[in-house]
């Protein structure tokens, strides 16, 4: 009971942070136990668990004929997808698997790198440039997750490339250069998917700004006391991910949790908070939670996150999708408030949209 009484939360993720070691410090320090603050409440850790078994629920879309006859049906397979589920897979979407093993690789070796490497670049000033931590919300969650993020911005202000960690640069500048010609791609779909022209989005600035997350999961030793990310929802327009083999993402779908497989060569794209607003509830962004890693191996993860860059318009639902029998569901906002919002609450759930719900 007294060490009960004596623990002191704040000065523990305090000397955590100012180690900069990150999770991968600790587990190579030889820890057999995970430090108290970030271990999850009994409510987060009773729905644990491996999703069902069964026929897997996540699409995969092949793009391949995208500029041809089979466009229609492609954009009615990602419209079906955002509506239902918010998440889906798409393959033949033009990106080399070279490309996609090189950037997990790259991003892999940054994490791997000697600590005294890393923490150069370890801070929390994530707007601009190139950050290394954490946990995003360490200061702000009721417990910390498992795992470390190597940050950098791709647009509209990219980072300087001398900023960018040289073990991973040449891979990371290669990867935005075909995130952008995706991200067009994507963006032209999902616009006809809601009726609208294939350059509605664009015109939106929705592409312009890029912020790379390269998650690194290490080894966890108790995998039931914490996760590599808790439940939310991601803030932007789209999302997407390329993740290695090793699995671990879930995604919440009728009350229960789905596994992403991951499938060799394919790119996992979800529709983010912004989305759901601006399409007014006809796009889903749902949950989704990443387990902590039991594996021997590291997990690797890349996250592109495509959001406007016109910060001081307003958004909300499109007019083009409003009627008298579909009347806006959501509050006309700034991007600049809304990701002041998001920076200053923990991973969790969807509060964004709800914040913003008519």
């Amino acid at each position: 009971m007294n060490h009960q009484e004596h623990y002191d939360r704040a000065a523990e993720v305090k000397r955590f942070e100012d180690s900069k070691l990150g999770v991968k410090g600790l587990v190579d320090s030889g820890l057999d136990s995970i430090p108290r603050f970030f271990i999850h409440s009994q409510d987060t850790l009773s729905d644990l668990r491996p999703g069902r078994p069964g026929p897997d629920l996540i699409p995969t879309i092949d793009l391949s004929g995208v500029d041809s006859d089979r466009r229609p049906d492609i954009v009615e397979q990602i419209s079906l997808a955002c509506r239902e589920l918010g998440f889906y897979r798409i393959v033949n979407h033009g990106v080399p698997v070279e490309i996609l093993d090189r950037t997990i690789g790259a991003v892999k070796a940054f994490h791997e790198q000697p600590m005294e490497e890393k923490a150069r670049v370890y801070r929390r000033e994530m707007e601009t440039g190139v950050s290394f931590f954490s946990n995003v919300d360490l200061f702000q969650s009721k417990a910390a997750s498992w795992r470390d993020t190597l940050q950098i911005r791709l647009g509209p202000t990219p980072a300087v490339m001398e900023q960018i960690p040289q073990v991973c640069r040449s891979e990371v500048v290669e990867w935005d250069r075909h995130i952008r010609q995706l991200g067009s791609l994507l963006m032209g779909l999902l616009s006809q998917g809601l009726g609208l022209d294939a350059g509605r989005l664009e015109e939106l600035t929705c592409l312009g700004t890029r912020v790379m997350v390269g998650h690194f999961y290490p080894h966890c030793p108790q995998p039931d006391l914490t996760v590599g990310i808790a439940s939310h929802t991601d803030p932007g327009v789209v999302t997407v991910l390329l993740q290695d083999q090793i699995g671990g993402l879930q995604v919440k779908y009728e009350e229960e949790w789905l596994d992403v497989k991951p499938v060799p060569g394919a790119l996992v794209i979800n529709v983010g908070d912004i989305f759901q607003i601006i399409s007014n509830d006809q796009y889903k962004s749902v949950e989704h939670r990443v387990l902590a890693n039991p594996s021997k191996d590291p997990r690797v993860s890349i996250a592109v996150f495509c959001n406007p860059s016109n910060r001081e318009n307003s958004f909300g639902p499109l007019p083009e999708l409003l009627s008298p029998q579909n009347p806006a569901q959501f509050r006309q906002f700034t991007f600049a408030d809304y990701m002041r919002r998001f920076f200053t609450k923990e991973l969790d759930g969807k509060s964004l949209v709800n914040y913003y719900r008519v």
